[in-house]
Parts: C-alpha cells; structure tokens; sequence
C-alpha cells in the first residue's frame, strides 16, 4: 500500500549527485548514506504495520517529532533492511523512555551514546551478530541499526557536535552500537530475562554507553581470579561506577559458572570486592563474543542516576 508522505521532499534534476546532496543537507554522520527516496522509504516502511504518521516520540534536545516515516527515512540513510525496521523503530522507543534521559546522553560533555543489546528469537532471524568481533565491522544488521538510532538522535534530535552534542571527545560507538547476547553459550539467565521478559520475546535493551573497555585475563582458571581481574579494571581511576555493562565473555563464563557463580554470585562478588563502588543493581551481565579467547568487555555507562538503560519488546 503507498503511503502518503508528510516529510518535506527536494526536487532534483538528473545532474545532482545524491549522495552529495545529502551531505550538503547535512544529513549524514560524516560518511555516505543511501539517499532517501520515497520508493526506498516505501520499501522501508513495508517492514512494519505501525503507519506511516504515527509518533513515536519527540526527540531531544531539539524535539524533532520522530515519527514512524521519519525515523524509516534514516533507517534508510543507514543502510538498513526493512525487516530491521521495528528493532529500529523500538530502540527510538526505548531510549526516549523519561529513565534513560536521552536529552542528558545528547549534551553532556560525557562520550556516552546510545548502545542497543538485542535478545529473544529475532537475534538470528535478522543475523544480528552476537560472535566474533561483534563490536567491530562486518555485520550489516548490527552496523545499520546502531547507525540508524545515530542518525534519528542527529537528524531528528538535532544533537550536532560541537553545537548541542557537547561530547568533549565522543568514541566510535557514536557511529553505531548495536550487539546481541550469545544466548545458547550462556550459562545464565540471558539479560532481558533478567530484566522481567519471557525467553521467548525479542526486546531491545537501550543503555548508554561509553567506549568499551577490553579485559584480558588469561592466566586465571578460577572464577574469583577472573573477577579480580576485572573488579581491578573496573575500579581504574576515572570510571564513573554507575550502571556498567559487563559482555562477558563465553570462556570466563564457563569458568565462573563452573566455579559454581550464579550472575547474581558475580554482582555481589565485584560489589563487595569494589566496597559497593559497583553496586549489584548497577550491574547488568550478558554474555557474548569468540568461543575461544579469555576476554570480556566492560562497558562503562553514564554515571548513575543520570540514565538507566531500557528494555522493550519488539513490536512490528
């Protein structure tokens, strides 16, 4: 069915170069993306049955009305399938939730931004890496729907740096942020479930992060060892000791829970080893990355109680 559209459209001839064009408009994130012309805008919004003017949320701190069109129009930019559509539309949802403070991750002179975990069956019906190098390059469904949200927090939210992203240095995952939880090698309770939903459902966790941080310990076989290690990374001078994103990784994983450490053993092990600097409720654990590899990532958040991170189900 085609819609119609309410955003504004730009008339070109056939000597514009489009992708120029979108430059000039200042509608990238400082690389090229696909020009968003109404038959790929089209496509895009065939990935959902929201409509087309339906409002998702204003987003700060301009207040850019961000609504199903919109936000699909980005998603285009990015590069994304129709099909990543919702998991974009969703993670917009989320992070202008009132808990996450989107307007204080947009302006702060933090390097915070936006991170997205995905959980439930949708992780392997969109591809969405959860392995190897998964906070690098290589993943179509990963690097367009963490560039999307980017592009709606910049396009939509007006968040340009140096004018109100005030960020005083920024890290790469300001591009794109966007893993999901290697559910079948955890031994634990993956994180949505954790956070309330049923195994079954696919949500997206939205949290803001900093850059991540890279553990190596392989040179522990115990669990309390590997803990150490990263209890002595955490407690690094500078880190904020708000809410904090520990991606374990599958061998420390192993370890610990054949240790017989329960996530919950591990929450209360760092809070009493960092004297409650991390605090258990503080603490959100997930696990992903290589098979092989004694490595796990912390990635700081944004020091609490500036912003909570926020999960929500998937809706199409």
């Amino acid at each position: 069915m085609a819609h119609e559209f309410s955003s504004t459209h730009i008339t070109l001839d056939e000597t514009d170069d489009l992708v120029e064009r979108c430059y000039q408009q200042g509608w990238t994130d400082g690389l090229p993306v696909v020009p968003p012309t109404p038959e790929r805008v089209e496509r895009m919004l065939s990935g959902t049955n929201r409509g087309a003017a339906e409002l998702i949320a204003p987003v700060p701190p301009k207040w850019g009305r961000a609504t199903v069109e919109k936000i699909a129009i980005n998603a285009v930019m990015a590069g994304c399938a129709p099909a990543y559509l919702p998991v974009v539309l969703t993670a917009v949802e989320a992070m202008t939730a009132a808990q996450f403070n989107l307007h204080g991750v947009q302006v702060t002179t933090s390097h915070v931004a936006p991170m997205l975990v995905v959980n439930g069956p949708i992780r392997k019906q969109l591809d969405i890496n959860d392995g190897f190098n998964l906070f690098g390059q290589g993943w179509r469904a990963n690097a367009t729907i963490g560039r999307a949200v980017r592009l709606v927090c910049t396009n939509i939210g007006g968040a340009l740096p140096g004018e109100l992203d005030r960020a005083a240095f920024g890290h790469a995952g300001k591009y794109t942020c966007c893993i999901a939880e290697k559910e079948e090698e955890s031994p634990w309770l993956p994180l949505h479930v954790e956070r309330g939903f049923q195994a079954d459902e696919s949500t997206v966790t939205v949290f803001a992060g900093a850059s991540p941080q890279s553990i190596n310990d392989h040179g522990n076989n115990t669990a309390a060892g590997i803990l150490d290690t990263i209890c002595a990374s955490l407690t690094a001078p500078g880190n904020s000791g708000g809410e904090t994103l520990l991606v374990i990784g599958v061998e420390h994983a192993k370890t610990m829970s054949d240790d017989g450490f329960s996530k919950a053993d591990v929450r209360e092990y760092i809070a009493e080893k960092t004297e409650q600097q991390y605090r258990a409720d503080a603490l959100m654990l997930m696990v992903a990355g290589g098979p092989a590899g004694r490595w796990t990532i912390a990635v700081p958040g944004w020091g609490s109680p500036s912003s909570r991170a926020m999960t929500l189900v998937v809706k199409g």
